[in-house]
């Protein structure tokens, strides 16, 4: 029997505002104007913002809740704090676009808190079953969201292949909770991890089975090779900002369980987890940044660049240990503000309908508005890791843990994977500074709450390229305690 104390509720604040906002926000939407539903959106940000600190109160006070499947720890607090920055900027970026595109509805921003709830569940969670709580109420919210064009047939075709698959592969993890159950007698992570080291039932193959199983239903989530095959369809039909937020949110949330799970209570697993791991990791980089050299929608381009990040985090949690870890969260972070500034200047730029997401409708866009251009650069060449970007500097740790850990030849693909990445990257570059032409894309003016989301993107991507210290202790402090 649990025994819920006062400080249980501390240690899941950050997800209790978050509720209670996203409940607010649906009582409150039938009451306003439709001109005034961008107000709804304005406080679900400062839900968010309230929720950020809860969690600086809930560091003050760590520890497990509600008996043991809730963890407060530094671990579990990065990725929180992490979430909220996507949901915070996905939310400034999507004002302006709700409203052009006629789809400004409570919903959107009721939908986006709850789904980050479900996040920060999965990221604190040690007991399998509250994981597989969390992923069901994120799957669901974003589920949703990927549709939320109900008039839009790609809108539509991306949710239901989002839905599909997505529950298709959440069976897989279900399953594979329930053969640990059955072969451990319990789904706690700390638990599970002290079983596993001090008997036989790691060396079973029922236990290979479970881990392939959970993989799977994990590997989906992060479109991982060969469970990616929904992501360039779902990322192009599902509205820019819910792509943003569906590129970055859902993928750290699955790796923050890939991390406890396989580099926490399957340790000593040892050898099948190291192969599931590498071979993901090479499959992944490899097809991934091969695909996107033959993309010429923007937004499928980087659908299939996500594909390859998410190898190259892979490569760092095949490392594992502390330094492997703490070089996925540094690389998380980096990621969400270079891909979700990316996905929301897209946004803006491809106007009503998403009608300009073609690589040539950026043609000449360097000289017609140079500041919009210089800003996606950025974001391009982070992404394809050029020094003083935050994308070179994650990419470094990534590989430097590789090669610590003796994995050169893993190290070698990355690398080799990564040089190709420059050349899709750089096409947009070169189409905007080096073609002549008029764009086809919008020139309007760039609304001011997008461009505090983009300056925040641009500023974080140069400052911490420059000056990691702070956010590298910060990763290094998060990186222990495991599961």
């Amino acid at each position: 029997m649990i025994t819920v104390q006062a400080s249980d509720f501390i240690r899941v604040l950050p997800e209790v505002i978050l509720s209670i906002f996203a409940i607010l926000v649906m009582l409150f939407e039938p009451f306003l104007p439709a001109r005034r539903k961008t107000l709804l959106g304005w406080f679900a940000l400062f839900g968010v913002i309230a929720a950020g600190a809860a969690a600086m109160r809930t560091s003050f006070s760590p520890g497990p809740a509600f008996g043991g499947s809730i963890s407060a720890d530094p671990f579990s607090l990065y990725f929180i704090a992490l979430f909220l920055l996507v949901a915070a900027l996905c939310l400034l970026g999507s004002f302006d676009y709700l409203v052009r595109d006629s789809i400004n509805h409570g919903e959107f921003y009721a939908l986006v808190l709850m789904a980050t709830v479900g996040m920060c569940f999965m990221a604190a969670s040690t007991e399998l079953m509250m994981i597989f709580l969390g992923l069901e109420i994120s799957s669901l919210s974003t589920y949703v969201l990927a549709g939320f064009k109900r008039h839009d047939p790609l809108s539509n075709e991306a949710a239901l292949k989002y839905f599909l698959l997505g529950s298709f592969a959440t069976a897989f993890f279900l399953y594979g909770i329930a053969f640990v159950y059955g072969l451990t007698g319990t789904t706690n992570l700390l638990a599970l991890s002290d079983r596993l080291s001090r008997s036989a039932a790691s060396r079973t193959p029922l236990l290979w089975v479970a881990m392939v199983l959970m993989f799977i239903g994990l590997g989906f989530k992060v479109s991982t090779v060969p469970f990616h095959v929904w992501t360039p369809d779902v990322y192009q039909g599902a509205p820019a900002p819910v792509t943003a937020f569906l590129s970055v949110g859902p993928k750290a949330a699955a790796f923050a369980v890939i991390l406890r799970i396989f580099l926490g209570a399957f340790q000593s697993a040892g050898s099948l987890n190291f192969q599931i791991l590498w071979l993901s990791a090479v499959l992944t980089m490899v097809v991934g940044n091969l695909a996107a050299l033959w993309q010429s929608n923007v937004k499928r381009l980087l659908a299939y660049s996500a594909i390859a990040h998410a190898g190259y985090v892979l490569v760092g949690i095949t490392a594992g240990g502390a330094e492997g870890t703490s070089a996925v969260l540094f690389y998380l972070t980096a990621y969400a503000l270079m891909n979700v500034g990316a996905f929301l200047l897209i946004a803006h730029l491809a106007g009503t309908a998403a009608r300009s997401t073609r690589i040539g409708d950026f043609t000449g866009l360097g000289y017609t508005r140079p500041g919009v251009a210089a800003c996606l650069t950025v974001f391009m060449l982070s992404l394809a890791g050029i020094p003083t970007t935050v994308g070179f500097l994650g990419k470094f740790y990534l590989f430097r843990a590789a090669i610590h850990s003796q994995l050169i030849g893993l190290t070698i693909i990355a690398v080799l994977t990564s040089v190709v990445s420059v050349y899709y990257y750089l096409r947009l570059v070169v189409v905007m500074y080096m073609r002549e032409g008029k764009p086809e894309a919008t020139s309007g003016p760039l609304p001011w709450a997008l461009r505090v989301a983009l300056a925040t993107s641009v500023i974080g991507i140069f400052v911490l390229g420059l000056f990691p210290n702070e956010l590298v202790v910060l990763t290094g402090l998060a990186a222990r305690p495991l599961p």
